[in-house]
């Protein structure tokens, strides 16, 4: 698995960017997965975006799903322009 594991509370840290590829129409459905994973049976997905230090991955429970952002606990958003991977 790609990027170098971090803890939820360390995502504030690095400065997030863009993927070089968008992934946002093919991770769709995953993202609902995780959300509805996250909510109803608490529990963690591993996410993987794209930062400036290079990927990075959480393993953790998305709360909820915009049009723009996924939100973590602790209210932590990461763009949905800059994940990369998303596996249960």
């Amino acid at each position: 698995m790609i990027g170098t594991l971090i803890e939820k509370e360390e995502i504030g840290k690095y400065k997030i960017i863009p993927a070089e590829i968008n992934r946002v129409e093919e991770l769709n459905q995953k993202l609902s997965n995780a959300q509805r994973l996250g909510n109803e049976f608490k529990s963690k997905v591993s996410i993987i975006f794209q930062t400036e230090d290079g990927p990075k991955r959480v393993d953790t429970t998305v709360w909820s799903l915009t049009d723009n952002y996924i939100q973590l606990k602790s209210g932590v958003l990461i763009p949905l322009n800059a994940l990369i991977s998303v596996e249960f």
